[in-house]
């Protein structure tokens, strides 16, 4: 994990020592039982998703209903990224993407981080193969430089950041909803649903390259899927009271998954 990490006290290097890893200036980390280490800094408290949330997420991705959007990732990883290349899963969630990928290229070096400690415990239980960490996208314990691939699903975007850790010519793989994105579950929650923008985010240090669609027709059966899939989504937090109890009693949703890949270069 050290090769791409700094001390997010003094920016110094780390050395792997006992259970942990500390810098030269003597600033410490341990690891977690799971695997992890927890990155923040006192000055960058963190919070992030709760731990139903992350068991939520879990439990539908888990049952593949977002698979193809992991596939295309890989298929443009495959292009963008070499052999020994550098991958950093920015905002990694429960690390369901993170570790389909190591799977299907052993080759690259892959880490991933996410601001919440109950996501990033359960992507750390999910794969050997990746090096997993707790860090603040505002302020990413990164080196300059370091990264040859960003992978980044649905989190905010910071273009600052994302510049000062890929390198020159390095990639940023970004994915957005879709037009019609749950769209059978917006038509349940809503009583005037609206398609998604699509607009891609403002990135100055970044070129974009293309844009890949992906769209899968999704059966959803059994209301504790269809709650998992509700409970993962931004309408968990602004959905009507009526709209969560017809959540309450469904028990098969049609939906379209609908994603868009914006794969960029940085300047």
């Amino acid at each position: 994990m050290t090769e791409i990490l700094r001390c997010p006290v003094c920016g110094g290097t780390f050395e792997e020592k006992n259970s942990g890893l500390i810098c030269p200036a003597g600033h410490s980390f341990d690891r977690a039982k799971e695997g992890y280490v927890n990155l923040l800094s006192g000055k960058r408290p963190g919070s992030g998703d709760s731990r139903e949330m992350a068991l939520a997420r879990r439990a539908f991705l888990d049952r593949g209903y977002y698979f193809p959007l992991a596939k295309a990732a890989g298929d443009v990883l495959e292009q963008c990224c070499a052999p020994g290349g550098r991958v950093l899963d920015i905002c990694c969630g429960e690390g369901y993407y993170t570790s389909l990928l190591a799977e299907r290229f052993d080759n690259r070096l892959f880490r991933g981080f996410d601001i919440s400690r109950e996501m990033v415990r359960l992507a750390a239980k999910r794969t050997k193969k990746v090096s997993f960490f707790v860090a603040n996208l505002a302020d990413i314990p990164v080196f300059d430089g370091a990264v040859d691939l960003g992978l980044h699903f649905f989190a905010p975007f910071n273009d600052r950041e994302f510049a000062r850790i890929i390198h020159p010519g390095g990639y940023l793989v970004s994915a957005i909803p879709g037009r019609e994105h749950l769209w059978g579950l917006k038509e349940v929650l809503y009583d005037r649903p609206y398609p998604n923008d699509e607009k891609a985010p403002d990135a100055e240090s970044f070129e974009l390259l293309e844009r890949v669609r992906v769209r899968s027709e999704l059966k959803v059966e059994g209301n504790e899927n269809i709650s998992a899939l509700f409970k993962m989504t931004p309408y968990a937090f602004r959905t009507p009271k009526a709209g969560m109890e017809r959540i309450a009693g469904l028990e098969t949703v049609f939906t379209p998954a609908e994603f868009v890949l914006l794969i960029y270069k940085r300047k």
